[in-house]
């Protein structure tokens, strides 16, 4: 991509969503994720009232008298944003990709983090981890975030949200805010997800197109995984093709839910035939 397109593209990425942060998500994402933590201040002389609890037995011992644990509420959190970049996020049969959706998703929170003096950190993945950025504060931080999303050629085709979440576990070791942004088209990633929401507080949004869950009436067409790269001809003017179809996709539909609920996971759908805010605020209110 020539530069001069790049920065063009940037930049209407970076109008359209610090818009929506600042006039839709700040307040809703305050109230969802603010104040959900608490962190150690310091250390002070036990009063009459203070919990048996909350005395730290180190100091006291060391000073001779009690002492207890003085916590306040956490201001700055860390937020993290896994973007799937794999080979079926480019894909839509409406106005914009799966991928066009995701990166927007993922500035709309990166905005809406910075707003409320949190850090920001994003990691690309497919099959393997593409690109991970450490969070960070700023203006030119969120720019190169989106600069990334939009150029980044990814080297896997597949996905593995177990691969992404392994190594969102080590590689940040204090709680965070975790939205992984996917469609979810993946296997066996359920004990890594509730390992990371154990450890973080995950939020799954899953991206969908239309034709993801409906065969249309097309005659005898050639369909092709842009992940494995496989192909068949299918005949999607048979009513019975077109049932089992919509069958397995109402059971995968149903499987991840389940997941996602055992796993104590918020998660919001996100079509991209339908304009993202109301999933999000919805999902905020939730909150």
């Amino acid at each position: 991509m020539e530069t001069a397109d790049l920065v063009r593209k940037v930049r209407v990425i970076e109008i359209k969503t610090r818009g929506l942060s600042n006039q839709i998500f700040s307040g809703e994402y305050h109230s969802a994720f603010k104040g959900r933590g608490m962190a150690f201040s310091e250390n002070r002389e036990y009063a009459h009232g203070d919990e048996i609890r909350a005395i730290d037995w180190n100091v006291t011992a060391r000073m001779g008298h009690p002492y207890v644990k003085v916590f306040e509420e956490e201001r700055e959190l860390t937020v993290m944003v896994l973007a799937d970049i794999s080979a079926s996020e480019d894909f839509g049969s409406k106005e914009l990709l799966k991928r066009q959706i995701i990166t927007e998703l993922s500035a709309v929170l990166a905005f809406s983090a910075i707003q409320n003096n949190d850090k920001i950190g994003v990691m690309l993945f497919s099959d393997r981890v593409e690109k991970f950025i450490p969070p960070k504060k700023g203006k030119s931080h969120i720019l190169r975030i989106i600069r990334e999303l939009i150029e980044m050629k990814p080297a896997g085709k597949a996905t593995s949200l177990t691969t992404a979440l392994d190594y969102l576990n080590n590689a940040i070791k204090k709680r965070c805010i975790c939205f992984v942004i996917s469609d979810f088209l993946d296997e066996d990633f359920e004990r890594s997800l509730r390992v990371s929401n154990r450890k973080h507080d995950v939020v799954a949004l899953k991206v969908f197109d239309p034709m993801d869950r409906v065969l249309p009436d097309l005659g005898f067409a050639l369909l092709a995984d842009p992940e494995t790269g496989q192909q068949r001809w299918v005949n999607t003017s048979s009513k019975r093709v077109r049932e089992q179809w919509a069958q397995n996709v109402f059971k995968r539909d149903k499987e991840l839910t389940d997941i996602f609920r055992k796993c104590g996971v918020d998660v919001a759908e996100i079509s991209t035939a339908c304009n993202y805010v109301k999933p999000l605020v919805n999902l905020f209110k939730r909150r």
